[in-house]
């Protein structure tokens, strides 16, 4: 696989996560992460931690990941060689939220909001969900949603603290 093109400008910081729960989850995060090296700079993978299916899914369970790295490339351009790479993996989609070898979702593209019905930055469930924040905040606590203008940390402090009754 080519390398993104790069137009000109500022990189950016990107935050995708990672999720496998078919087949050997661990090796195809590992593909996953040496892939995005040849699409990112400067690449920094999380530790991997295993989750269940969200929503309860009759399914095995996860592994995930955060990566986060560098590129100037327009978030559409990171979606298709996500969606390139998750292909090469062995993805298929054969109903939505079927188990998968590779899922890669690009979460943040820094301060890029994107609101299409093929591509939403950032990512619209990332808030809620701690499979994507935890691994995201061991590696950068201080990324910010270019939405709610929230780092990282806060966010998912925010999921972790206990919610209080009326």
């Amino acid at each position: 696989m080519s390398p993104a093109p790069r137009p000109a400008g500022e990189p950016r910081r990107i935050a995708a996560a990672l999720g496998s729960n078919l087949g050997d989850r661990a090796a195809h995060l590992t593909f996953a992460a040496t892939r995005l090296r040849a699409v990112l700079d400067d690449v920094i993978v999380s530790p991997y931690v295993e989750t269940e299916p969200e929503g309860g899914a009759d399914q095995p369970p996860y592994l995930n990941a955060a990566v986060v790295g560098r590129s100037s490339a327009a978030p559409v351009e990171l979606l298709r060689e996500f969606l390139a790479i998750e292909r090469e993996a062995g993805r298929e989609r054969p109903f939505p939220r079927a188990p998968r070898t590779l899922d890669i979702d690009l979460i943040l593209a820094g301060e890029i909001i994107v609101r299409r019905p093929d591509l939403e930055v950032p990512h619209p469930r990332f808030r809620r969900r701690r499979f994507v924040l935890g691994p995201l905040a061991a590696i950068a606590p201080d990324l910010v949603d270019p939405v709610s203008r929230r780092t990282v940390r806060d966010l998912l402090a925010r999921l972790e603290a206990p919610r209080m009754r009326p």
